[in-house]
C-alpha cells in the first residue's frame, strides 16, 4: 500500500466521522502506519452533511486534506451526488443500498451493499450502522486488519456494547468481501 485516501461522507448521526477516527487509530496504533483524520460537518451537526477525510500511508503524510479519494464512501443520496464525481479514476466507490440509488457512473468499483438493512434485520440497533461500513470497507480493501479496529473499540466503548460491535463488524466484513470478489 503506497497511501490510501478515503472521503466518508453521510449526515450527522450515522457515524461517519466515528468510522473515520477508528480506521485512522488502528493504522497508527496497531499497524504501525501513518494516518491522519479530519471532518467537516453541514449547517446542523445531527442530520447536516458530514465529510471526514483520512489518508493512510507507510510513509510520511505532508498535507491532511483529501482532494481526490481511492476510496469513497457515501452513505446518503446528497453525499453521493456532491462526492461521487471526485473519486480518482480506478477507485472505490461504496453506498448503502437503502440511502443511495447510484445514478451517473464513474470510473471506480462501485459496491451497494444493504449494510443498514442488515444491520436492522441481525442486529436490531441502528447505532453500530457505521461499524457495519466499516467492517464492509475493510472487507474490500483489506486497509487495517479487523482486530486492529476491535482493540480501538475496546479501549473507546463501553463493555457491554462491545459484542455487538464486533458482530455489526463481522457482518461488514462478509458483504465487504463477498462484494470484492
Amino acid at each position: 500500500m503506497e497511501r490510501s485516501r478515503l472521503v466518508f461522507s453521510g449526515s450527522g448521526g450515522q457515524g461517519v466521522i466515528t468510522a473515520a477516527i477508528l480506521l485512522a487509530k488502528a493504522a497508527v496504533l496497531f499497524e504501525g502506519k501513518n494516518a491522519t483524520q479530519s471532518q467537516s460537518y453541514g449547517a446542523a451537526a445531527r442530520g447536516g452533511a458530514t465529510r471526514s477525510d483520512v489518508l493512510i500511508s507507510e510513509s510520511d503524510i505532508f498535507f491532511p486534506k483529501v482532494v481526490q479519494p481511492n476510496i469513497l464512501v457515501s452513505l446518503t443520496q446528497e453525499s453521493y451526488n456532491t462526492f461521487s464525481g471526485i473519486i480518482r479514476p480506478g477507485g472505490l466507490l461504496l453506498v448503502d443500498t437503502k440511502f443511495v440509488t447510484i445514478e451517473k457512473r464513474v470510473d471506480a468499483k462501485h459496491i451497494a451493499l444493504p449494510m443498514y438493512d442488515t444491520v436492522m434485520e441481525k442486529i436490531g440497533k441502528p447505532i453500530v450502522f457505521n461499524i457495519c461500513m466499516l467492517g464492509a470497507l475493510l472487507g474490500a480493501t483489506r486497509l487495517v486488519q479487523a482486530e486492529s479496529i476491535l482493540k480501538v473499540l475496546e479501549t473507546s466503548i463501553p463493555k457491554d456494547f462491545m459484542e455487538m460491535n464486533k458482530k455489526a463488524l463481522e457482518l461488514g466484513m462478509e458483504m465487504g468481501e463477498a462484494a470484492a470478489y
